[in-house]
């Protein structure tokens, strides 16, 4: 049992040292390196299974080592943990010393100054206990303390007390803001939604399934998210000739509170790294593309028209891939079998200025100047009614593989082309408008974050520039009406500077006595190391 006590004991003596939890920070620094690099399911999980079928060999044993989830993993969570704990038992007692030293005073003055890093004597007129008062007056900001042995008189004084209270501050802000972000990731969501602008739908944020990708974290169930409305009227977006971009801005209307209400809808121009700011959520603006507009009449005269979003994979261009699936009308074909067989897919390409290579397409510029598709027209099953996901930028293969989707057409089309099927459906590109990819995020924890990092910087800053100090003065009856005044100096941090500063403080301490006769000085008469291995110095 007793041996179970000292291994428990001296464990959390490791664990809760300085350096073991400067080792728990630099292993937390490096767990987040495969965040950065590599694709994460919590923000993109197309990307994740991309990664996985590129690298069938390694791609699954990276997932069985949760790379594409690192910061909800459990090695990531234990470092995490681990430095929290090691933060609070290295700094508590660190606090409660410190506590004590405030209290303190300072340390008589050792028996032999002159064997000091710093030391300077001086004769002066006047009574000991006199001249030590008028001393201690000029040694304004010093905590100080005076005295007496017999007829002689000391000073003892110390400043940069602030100095380790810095040093408590950075270390505490650093517990505070591990706190903050653990609290963020907890109470917090994140939610991205495509909104199509120019008269679009627009979205409603009241439950997770509004939205196109939804992280949520662990103590939210998603029944309380603050409700928010938006659409977006207007998108516009500025470029250079060369087709970089050089700023992007949404025309939006919001409904928030009340407002759902009343029926008000509230202007606002959303821009990048502009958020809109309103119940405690931030509305971001983060993308945009194009989504291309389609009507099919079906051979019976009824038409079906579907805008959606295709893909930008030409950030540059913005030359675009996706596809639509249609399902005819509700009396259209007289059984469900045959109306499932005449689906209609498209599939292709969106160029919003188009650049024909004989009948290859491509894009020329990222504004729509002269938007074109280059599309192939699918009859069949789709799998609407599969009831299985599909996704939303390409078709599945294995439909078009077991026979059951036909390609009927590939044909290049600007706006208003159509093309003609076999069985009298038409296909028409009618344009295409803009959308943007609008990010909710919700961090109750944000403004701590922001607090606890300024007083890191803070903290930082003043264990950087204040510096310890020890003076002692030391005043002796010598002759008749004068007295022989020691002094000593001791830098308890670095010695930069601290032989200009202990002459500067010797030659303000003897202003006030003008009489002062011969002085001596004596610097580094032994190395500060020596000096500093005791309080006292015999």
């Amino acid at each position: 049992m007793r041996r179970m006590l000292a291994y428990a004991r001296n464990t959390w003596r490791t664990l809760t040292s300085m350096g073991t939890a400067l080792v728990l920070l630099f292993l937390l620094a490096l767990a987040a390196i495969p965040g950065a690099l590599l694709p994460q399911r919590s923000l993109n999980e197309a990307k994740v299974a991309e990664y996985i079928a590129d690298r069938p060999a390694l791609g699954p044993w990276l997932d069985r080592l949760q790379a594409f989830d690192v910061f909800s993993s459990f090695w990531f969570t234990a470092i995490y943990v681990l430095l929290f704990i090691s933060l609070v038992g290295c700094l508590t007692p660190r606090l409660v010393e410190h506590a004590k030293s405030l209290r303190a005073v300072p340390v008589p003055a050792p028996r032999n100054l002159g064997r000091l890093p710093k030391h300077h004597t001086a004769e002066v007129t006047g009574e000991p206990q006199q001249v030590a008062a008028s001393m201690s007056e000029e040694l304004r900001g010093w905590r100080k303390v005076i005295r007496t042995e017999g007829e002689a008189a000391g000073i003892s004084a110390e400043k940069g007390y602030l100095r380790e209270f810095g040093n408590i501050v950075f270390h505490f802000s650093l517990l505070g803001l591990l706190v903050a972000i653990a609290a963020g990731k907890l109470f917090g969501y994140e939610g991205n939604v495509i909104v199509i602008a120019d008269g679009g739908p627009g979205f409603c944020s009241a439950s997770p399934a509004a939205f196109d990708s939804f992280r949520a974290g662990n103590t939210v169930d998603g029944t309380s998210l603050y409700p928010i409305c938006l659409k977006v009227n207007e998108f516009q977006a500025d470029y250079l000739d060369s087709g970089q971009a050089t700023s992007f801005s949404a025309d939006i209307e919001y409904q928030a509170g009340d407002d759902l209400t009343t029926g008000t809808w509230r202007p606002y121009e959303l821009k990048v790294n502009e958020p809109l700011r309103v119940g405690g959520d931030r509305v971001y603006l983060q993308g945009h593309g194009y989504a291309p507009t389609f009507t099919v009449t079906f051979p019976d005269g009824q038409t079906r028209t579907q805008t959606l979003q295709w893909r930008p994979d030409d950030q540059i261009t913005f030359l675009s891939s996706g596809v639509m699936r249609f399902d005819p009308p509700a009396g259209t074909y007289p059984d469900a079998d045959e109306r499932r067989k005449n689906q209609i897919a498209i599939q292709g390409l969106f160029a919003p200025t188009q650049l024909l290579h004989g009948s290859l397409l491509s894009s020329s510029f990222p504004a729509m100047r002269d938007p074109g598709v280059a599309i192939d027209v699918y009859r069949g099953d789709t799998g609407l009614d599969s009831g299985r996901p599909q996704n939303i930028f390409s078709l599945d293969e294995r439909l078009v593989g077991q026979g059951r989707l036909t390609r009927e057409a590939r044909v290049n089309l600007s706006v208003g082309g159509e093309t003609r099927l076999d069985d009298g459906t038409v296909v028409r590109f009618d344009g295409a408008a803009p959308f943007v990819n609008v990010q909710v995020s919700h961090d109750p924890a944000q403004m701590w974050v922001l607090v606890f990092a300024m007083s890191m910087m803070a903290g930082l800053l003043v264990s950087l520039i204040v510096r310890r100090r020890r003076v002692w003065v030391r005043i002796t009856p010598a002759h008749p009406g004068t007295v022989g005044v020691e002094f000593g100096g001791l830098a308890r941090t670095d010695n930069s500077g601290w032989g200009e500063e202990f002459e500067r403080l010797t030659v303000r301490l003897l202003a006030g006595h003008p009489d002062a006769g011969h002085t001596d000085t004596q610097a580094d008469a032994v190395s500060g190391a020596e000096a500093v291995s005791g309080e006292r110095v015999t």
